[in-house]
């Protein structure tokens, strides 16, 4: 993918000298979880053709993020973060359309994501990038025998 700029936010796949940046910024904004290995999502995130993580960088500071990929079938897309002082600057929306354009450039036809049901900021946020909310009852299951997680 070439580099895109959006106003001032220029938005480039990750470089490794990014990751330890990129895992400050997603604690810095409250999109990691204890039981999720930051660094560990990106390395995955980084090893196949289908997925990648897009960085936003403004005034050469890492300011905003997605992780996106497909699984053949859907989009998805993880750590959607942007900075908490670089907040209504339409980030955000610039790293969405990214990943919409990332995954479109791939074939893929439909973007999913998920949000936690008390995060009505973030819900509001999606719904006015069109998205919609579908009813869908979710399972998951820990392949190394944790316990369920929330």
């Amino acid at each position: 993918m070439n580099a895109s700029t959006h106003e001032t936010l220029t938005i480039k796949p990750i470089e490794d000298a990014d990751v330890g940046d990129v895992v400050a910024l997603w604690q810095r904004c409250g999109t990691a979880r204890p039981w999720n290995d930051p660094a560990a999502d990106i390395a995955l995130a980084r090893k196949e053709s289908n997925s990648t993580v897009l960085l936003g960088r403004h005034d050469g500071d890492i300011v905003a993020s997605v992780l996106v990929g497909h699984d053949g079938h859907r989009g998805w897309v993880y750590y959607v973060a942007s900075d908490p002082d670089h907040r209504f600057k339409g980030f955000g929306k610039a790293m969405m359309t990214a990943a919409e354009d990332w995954l479109r450039a791939r074939g893929i036809e439909k973007i999913q994501l998920m949000v936690r049901p008390d995060n009505s900021k973030v819900q509001a946020f999606y719904e006015s990038l069109g998205y919609f909310e579908q009813k869908r009852i979710f399972y998951a299951k820990w392949l190394d025998g944790r316990e369920p997680t929330p």
